[in-house]
């Protein structure tokens, strides 16, 4: 494994360039995978290993990525808590779980039983990869699905999921507990099936306060990476909209740290006690601009991250469908051209 830029990036180790992968990398912004869209529905898409298989490759068969990550949707795991939901366009649950009751009713199925495609594709992938560049698993942290399957839709206020954490905080723990059971099998199961590193994303991470966070969010994202620790492969922690969290993501048990765009990325260092490689942060709307403005923002961040323990280029949030291809592909040969000092 050490031989790959990544990787070796994420244990912090010296690398000849600094590796790229973005978020949503394979997504609308690729006109090969709108012609796949086109055929299918997300779901189906999501469900079917040989598509997701060709999808996950395109940004790799086209940029040249570093990484490979598996295309999926944070909310596949929540078939494994026998809760069902569609796109339309975004996530809709069909039975919100809102109250002690519902939480009860909650079985906890193998993941391996519930969803056997998402291991199915990463098994396929790691065959089509055949090498080429390493494999990262995903699920959501704990709050962040929690936050899904209480709101049971997108939302403004977050105000059920509010309501839940302030006015019932004995029921929010048992379903962040059961969420966190589900989140450990999953990614564990990803892992066995051949993910050669891991992300958690706590989307909403940055909708609470800290002290707010760290009962709620933080110690479950941590209790999730530390019952992953054993496996050996790099953790990757996500919170977006976090930069007031930062104290409190010290202690998140990640070996890498993904930043947002918000603040540069030695300021983030700095708060995090300079312990973490660190993963980001371009603006994902720097990609609307020229290319020459593209490279230009890049170099910044690169130069930025001159002298952490380690630094993986990515956005500071995924990709956006309009995002011209020229921009991307321009941002991948600024980030490869580099060299560091060694």
């Amino acid at each position: 494994m050490s031989e790959y830029p990544f990787l070796k990036a994420c244990r912090g180790e010296v690398v000849e360039r600094t590796p790229i992968w973005i978020m949503r990398q394979a997504g609308r912004y690729l006109p090969e995978y709108r012609e796949v869209r086109e055929k299918v529905d997300f779901l189906t898409l999501c469900k079917t290993p040989e598509l997701a298989t060709k999808v996950t490759l395109q940004p790799i068969d086209r940029f040249g990525m570093d990484a490979a990550i598996l295309f999926s949707d944070i909310l596949v795991p929540a078939e494994a808590l026998g809760l069902k939901f569609d796109f339309n366009p975004g996530p809709v649950l069909e039975s919100p779980v809102r109250s002690s009751e519902d939480i009860e009713r909650l079985s906890l199925a193998d993941p391996e039983e519930s969803v056997p495609f998402v291991f199915e594709t990463i098994r396929m992938l790691r065959r089509e990869l055949a090498g080429r560049v390493p494999l990262i698993g995903f699920a959501a942290a704990p709050l962040t699905l929690t936050v899904y399957l209480v709101e049971g839709s997108g939302s403004k206020s977050f105000d059920q999921v509010k309501r839940l954490l302030y006015g019932a905080p004995s029921s929010a723990h048992a379903l962040l507990g059961k969420v966190a059971e589900l989140t450990e099998r999953y990614l564990k199961a990803q892992i066995a099936a051949g993910a050669q590193a891991v992300q958690l994303f706590d989307t909403w991470a940055g909708l609470l306060d800290p002290s707010t966070y760290r009962e709620f969010g933080l110690r479950y994202a941590r209790r999730v990476l530390e019952a992953l620790r054993p496996t050996g492969v790099p953790l990757i922690y996500f919170a977006l909209d976090s930069n007031h969290l930062l104290e409190e993501i010290r202690e998140c048990g990640a070996d890498v740290v993904g930043a947002d765009w918000r603040l540069p990325l030695g300021t983030v260092s700095e708060r995090l006690g300079q312990r973490f490689p660190l993963q980001g942060n371009l603006d994902p709307c720097v990609l609307f601009a020229s290319p020459d403005t593209v490279a230009e923002r890049a170099r910044w961040v690169l130069e930025q991250a001159r002298d952490l323990p380690g630094h993986i280029f990515n956005l500071g949030h995924g990709v956006l469908p309009q995002t011209p291809v020229e921009n991307v592909e321009a941002l991948v040969h600024t980030v490869h051209s580099q060299r560091e000092e060694t």
